[in-house]
């Protein structure tokens, strides 16, 4: 009963949000470009179906890969910074400081190198999602008891043995983990682009919707992303439980 109750409780809780929305904007006359009813957002989702699935399409594709150059260089980045102590501390407040930089303000520099279009949406998503990446191999190969790096090389093992049999596979529940954050900035850097430099994509439909009073569709477009954003993340963690498991097999096996 209690795992029904766990699986079923999003699915209560999405549907408690909607009918308290719903709800309160019957009761209290909310404009609908203020804030636009369920209803009126599911009519806008069913007479603009087509603009808000293929932009939705564009969305999800140039996120998919702006999120795939992060994973490629956030990882081998990630393992250079964890490779030795002071490379980590060298570079690290370096890294800090560009995660500092908002994204937003990189995007105008972007549309002057590449253009308008999906390229600077894709670079977005890039920079703004790799940095978690980075930090959490990083972390995971940084945090290496020196008890047993010590005992592995008298041993007789390399650093890079050590590595290859210790330290990578310690690190593999940091970055699966951080997949699942990186993928939702990834969303949002590949937003924040198209709303400011794009023909295409949820961000772009948001903007041309807003600039018309449009409301039930930008929020309809919002839909439409958190659902992106869930199904990819759902993903992702199913990944990590998957590739992780051994990770957790002592916990799991105390449980009651």
């Amino acid at each position: 009963m209690n795992r029904l109750t766990e699986k079923l409780a999003p699915w209560l809780f999405t549907i408690a949000l909607f009918v308290i929305w719903e709800a309160v904007c019957r009761l209290f006359n909310i404009s609908t470009i203020t804030l636009p009813a369920p209803t009126a957002i599911y009519e806008a989702m069913v007479k603009h179906w087509w603009p808000i699935l293929t932009n939705s399409y564009v969305t999800l594709w140039t996120t998919m890969a702006g999120f795939g150059l992060a994973v490629i260089f956030g990882l081998f980045l990630g393992i250079v910074v964890g490779w030795s102590r002071t490379i980590y501390r060298g570079l690290y407040p370096v890294m800090i400081g560009f995660n500092s930089i908002p994204k937003v303000a990189v995007v105008p520099i972007l549309v002057i190198w590449f253009g308008i279009g999906e390229v600077p949406a894709i670079l977005t998503a890039f920079l703004i999602s790799f940095f978690p990446i980075v930090v959490n191999v990083a972390t995971g190969l940084a945090t290496m008891e020196p008890e047993l790096e010590d005992v592995l090389r008298a041993l007789g093992a390399r650093k890079l043995d050590i590595m290859l049999k210790v330290g990578i596979p310690r690190a593999q529940p940091y970055f699966f983990g951080s997949l699942k954050v990186a993928i939702t900035l990834a969303f949002v850097g590949t937003v924040v682009s198209e709303t400011i430099a794009a023909n295409k994509g949820i961000g772009y439909l948001m903007t041309l919707a807003g600039s018309s009073f449009q409301m039930p569709l930008v929020f309809a477009g919002l839909l439409a992303l958190a659902v992106e954003g869930i199904v990819m993340y759902a993903v992702f963690a199913y990944i990590e439980g998957r590739m992780t498991r051994w990770a957790f097999r002592s916990s799991m096996n105390t449980a009651p």
